[in-house]
């Protein structure tokens, strides 16, 4: 996912502001309480926190923060898979190897 300050550039590329405390909160370094804050069913509850500190903006910029991180999540997924498909086809002799 997304280091915390890239997701201030983005932030700031968009609105101006950067939104540290709200990118800082999320992506918490201690691992469980950052997948607690990255629960998509959480949104709502979140998103009004959010909205209270900042406005209809940093909801905005929370979701948009969910949003950026699933889409790398799962494109780094994507790249696993495939790596290791290509990988059992080489092994099983179903592909050749680049050389």
């Amino acid at each position: 996912m997304p280091p915390v300050p890239k997701h201030l550039k983005t932030s700031a590329d968009r609105t101006g502001k950067d939104y540290r405390e709200l990118h800082e909160w999320i992506d918490d370094p201690d691992i469980t309480i950052k997948a607690q804050r990255h629960d998509i069913t959480k949104i709502y509850e979140y998103g009004a926190i959010f909205e209270e500190k900042y406005g209809k903006e940093g909801v905005q910029e929370y979701i948009a923060h969910i949003h950026d991180d699933i889409h790398t999540k799962f494109n780094h997924i994507l790249r696993d898979f495939e790596k290791a498909m290509t990988d059992a086809l080489i092994y099983f002799g179903v592909k050749k190897e680049n050389m």
